[in-house]
């Protein structure tokens, strides 16, 4: 397997040259979501023809795994059985979760990840409290992301089930993944590249991915 890391220096250097590239300037704190644009979501849409929808939620799990060690609690409030019920009544649920790691699917906002101190554009972690940090909070994405998605399969690509944990990814891949599905990624696309992690983990079990 080819060595692909890369050192602390190098990483570095790279983004800072990814972040001055930025072509929405050092106020933007929308980041990838500006080049969903009218004109690409409308193109986007008028691409449809089956009209049916796929998932790509992860079913709720509740008990502990190797992969998710504190799973979704849930509580329900049974109404009051029996003929001696009153009125009305209503069942009540509560829900409780650790939504960061492989098991749960999720999104996560531009404040997710710092680096030298810094959020996406510079904002400063200083800007942080409990209830999260507004200016990259999710609500930027709050109207719905719709675009033209894109789903790159690495697996079907390399004529296996799944990529094995420790593997790579990389850009030749991406680029001959595109040339086998004869199709090309653009700007605004909604780009999605299949592993085949969901697949192993129910033929093998969950592993501790970290």
């Amino acid at each position: 397997m080819a060595d692909l890391s890369m050192s602390a220096a190098a990483f570095q250097t790279l983004y800072y040259q990814l972040r001055d590239a930025t072509p929405w300037g050092r106020q933007d704190r929308r980041g990838a979501l500006n080049n969903l644009t009218p004109a690409r979501v409308a193109a986007a849409a008028s691409e449809v023809r089956a009209g049916r929808t796929v998932s790509l939620a992860a079913p709720v799990e509740h008990q502990a795994s190797a992969d998710n060690p504190d799973p979704w609690v849930h509580k329900l409030t049974v109404p009051s059985p029996g003929p001696d019920a009153d009125g009305l009544d209503f069942a009540l649920d509560s829900l409780s979760l650790h939504v960061h790691g492989n098991a749960d699917s999720h999104i996560d906002a531009l404040c997710h990840v710092v680096y030298d101190g810094g959020f996406y554009n510079d904002v400063l972690v200083g800007n942080w409290s409990p209830d999260g940090i507004g200016a990259l909070a999710i609500d930027a994405a709050g109207q719905g992301i719709a675009g033209r998605g894109v789903m790159l399969d690495i697996p079907r690509l390399r004529g296996c089930d799944w990529i094995e944990p420790g593997d790579h990814v990389t850009a030749a891949d991406l680029l001959a993944a595109e040339t086998s599905q004869h199709v090309r990624i653009g700007a605004g696309d909604l780009l999605f590249v299949r592993v085949g992690h969901r697949r192993r983990r129910t033929v093998l079990g969950p592993w501790d991915a970290a």
